[in-house]
């Protein structure tokens, strides 16, 4: 029985895969140190526990309206009026299982076959094959280290074609930590004002997670005027350290998100009950919650960059937010093909001889969309930092 041409032209997750290599091989026996994973090392806040088992003890296990409960979407609404200044419905708020299924959505919501995304890369993982899935083109502009891995006013004004549907864009990032300034974005919102065909959404799912202190912006705020072809996308999976209990959600034009609504009803229908109401405890609880997780980022990120600074062949810029950190190894990756310590000259391999020479799991920047760099997960602790940053120094002297 031969598979469906859309499931082979996409590629399973390379960092759920290189977390799961990770795991088989510690559980073989092997000292592995995992640096893939995008979650946070911390518990869920206790008061979002308390309200999920209350959630259980008082029976709330049913289904509930596909697009979420009203007091979760009512929370969404006020949290963008109070976090963002944006003025939302709940007829304009959709909650999904995850935030991935929030993006996934809309794609297969607004696009069709032949229509283009620009996706400006290194991007997050899932935003071409998602594209692809929904048959649409992914377009992709490549913003290197030397532009803070950031897409120009110039570069996308280029990309946008009368085929182009829609401009993801993702601040901070995954996989690099860059971050917008609301001049760069209002500088984009000039170009995306000229072509009124194109939907934007922006992901903002580590708003939340700020190493820099700076107030977050997105592009709504940078250009209110794009307000009624933008989607801006979230959830409590980084801020809360809730990523297994899959709750993301969108806010955009009310035909865009009734049409997700449509077809998550003919996918999983509402998201978990439970979880639905501990993202509700989240987004109106203390917020104060998020500043212990903050504290040990920002150190963190401070350290791995300082370090991977000193290791011969690479390079890394300071992140302005999520916990992530994106070197550039092109000279590293070719000294090792060089000395012949390396098959080939590219970051596959170098991924590859950093977890068999030194158990360290890294992420090849190709599954990005930017070959010759590899990111890392900070939410580890300082200890595995130390030692994995040490065991790679080594590698590479």
């Amino acid at each position: 029985m031969e598979l469906s041409r859309r499931v082979q032209a996409i590629k399973e997750s390379p960092t759920l895969a290189v977390t799961a290599r990770a795991a088989k091989l510690k559980a073989e026996g092997r000292d592995i140190i995992g640096l893939g994973a995008g979650e946070p090392d911390f518990d869920t806040p206790q008061h979002i526990k308390d309200a999920a088992k209350k959630a259980i003890d008082n029976g709330f296990t049913k289904y509930t309206p596909v697009a979420g409960i009203p007091g979760l979407k009512n929370a969404i609404v006020a949290k963008f009026k109070r976090d963002n200044g944006f003025e939302y419905t709940a007829k304009e708020v959709i909650v999904g299982v995850g935030g991935k299924q929030c993006i996934f959505n809309l794609a297969l919501a607004v696009l069709n076959p032949g229509d283009e995304v620009i996706v400006p890369a290194p991007y997050w993982v899932s935003y071409a094959d998602i594209a692809i899935v929904a048959e649409a083109v992914p377009v992709i502009v490549n913003c290197g280290i030397e532009q803070g891995f950031k897409i120009t006013p110039a570069q996308l004004e280029t990309a946008i074609t009368p085929k182009t549907k829609l401009f993801m864009i993702n601040s901070p990032s995954n996989p690099t930590g860059a971050v917008y300034t609301l001049a760069e974005l209002q500088a984009l919102g000039e170009i995306l004002k000229k072509h009124p065909h194109v939907l934007v959404a922006t992901d903002d799912m580590y708003e939340h997670v700020n190493l820099s202190g700076t107030k977050f912006v997105n592009i709504l705020n940078a250009t209110p005027e794009l307000k009624d072809r933008c989607v801006v996308l979230n959830g409590v999976s980084k801020a809360y350290s809730m990523t297994g209990w899959r709750i993301g959600y969108a806010a955009g034009p009310e035909n865009i998100i009734k049409a997700m609504e449509i077809l998550q009803s003919q996918s999983t229908s509402n998201p978990t009950s439970i979880s639905q109401v501990a993202a509700q405890a989240a987004l109106e609880g203390n917020q104060a919650c998020i500043e212990p997780m903050l504290k040990a980022f920002r150190e963190r990120h401070e350290f791995v960059v300082r370090r991977f600074n000193e290791i011969p062949g690479l390079k890394c810029i300071s992140a302005g937010g999520a916990f992530y950190a994106f070197p550039d190894a092109h000279e590293a990756i070719a000294k090792l093909y060089k000395e012949g310590k390396i098959p080939q000259g590219n970051d596959m391999a170098l991924s590859e001889y950093l977890l068999e020479k030194t158990g360290v799991a890294v992420v090849p920047g190709s599954a990005f969309g930017a070959e010759g760099y590899f990111r890392i997960s900070f939410a580890t602790s300082m200890d595995n930092l130390r030692n994995a940053l040490d065991r790679i120094a080594a590698a590479l002297s």
